[in-house]
């Protein structure tokens, strides 16, 4: 139960959840033309993230329910895709449903390689490391080191402003500085079957999933001159049960330090747990 809480939490976080493989050779952005159309506005965004070689995001995603508890989880993630595709998750607060994770969570992606840190895992799997390492190539489509490797997917820059595409009510809203940039304020909602054919096809199936909980989702996106999204706010509801999360976008293109942890700190999976 705590994992599908988990996942349900991280998916508004990321609203599309597929794995984080942002291409790109590098941003050339345009200050945006300021009487484009909304809806111009969020497909030039689009296309702009999805040149984005590196950033940092922070988000809060708070859940409730009206026969379970309320839920939180936050953390920030530094992602590049060059040289090398590498990202570095941590998860301060994993509290659902009154049950946490005491000392959160934190994963190392680099290239085909994760390193998960998180007690519970541990006691899992029967690590006797603090951190685990797994490579993806050997990692069935299952298992408990995934789980938190999701929680990588949940943050993906260029496939949450992708999913916003699809709205055909968004407008702009006014102006408004976030974190020292200047940004138009835009709002608006899609539906989710929608926002999912906005992906590509092979990422659809774990957007499908991972927002299968709700039907439509109402938006907040702050965009700089560059055109690129700085604030993301994210709500949706259904039958009672209600979900928000904020996200925070900084450090487009910036030199970010990923690295892995002590060699001496790092245990293989058992066998027989990556299925």
């Amino acid at each position: 139960m705590l994992k599908r809480r988990i996942n349900l939490a991280t998916a508004a976080a990321g609203a599309a959840l597929v794995a984080v493989a942002v291409a790109g050779c590098g941003s050339n952005a345009q200050p945006i033309q300021v009487n484009l159309a909304a809806s111009e506005v969020l497909a030039q965004a689009a296309q702009k993230t999805a040149e984005v070689t590196s950033y940092t995001v922070d988000a809060v995603v708070e859940t409730a329910h009206p026969q379970e508890s309320k839920g939180k989880v936050q953390g920030r993630m530094l992602y590049q895709s060059k040289p090398q595709l590498a990202a570095d998750l941590t998860l301060d607060t994993v509290d659902m449903g009154g049950k946490g994770l005491p000392g959160g969570v934190r994963a190392v992606l680099q290239g085909d390689v994760v390193y998960v840190k998180v007690e519970a895992l541990k006691e899992l799997v029967g690590a006797t490391k603090p951190w685990i390492k797994v490579s993806l190539s050997e990692m069935g489509g299952s298992g408990e080191v995934k789980q938190y490797l999701d929680q990588i997917q949940q943050f993906d820059l260029a496939s949450v402003t992708k999913m916003v595409t699809a709205s055909k009510d968004v407008k702009s809203v006014g102006t408004e500085s976030v974190d020292g940039a200047d940004t138009t304020h835009y709002s608006g909602s899609f539906p989710v079957d929608v926002a999912v054919q906005q992906l590509p096809a092979d990422q659809r199936e774990q957007a499908s999933r991972n927002l299968a909980e709700l039907k439509d989702v109402k938006f907040d996106i702050w965009v700089d001159s560059d055109g690129l999204p700085r604030k993301l706010a994210l709500s949706g509801a259904k039958e009672g049960a209600t979900l928000n999360a904020s996200l925070f976008f900084k450090g487009f293109n910036e030199p970010v330090k990923i690295e892995a942890p002590p060699a001496d700190q790092v245990g293989e999976l058992p066998k027989g747990t990556t299925n």
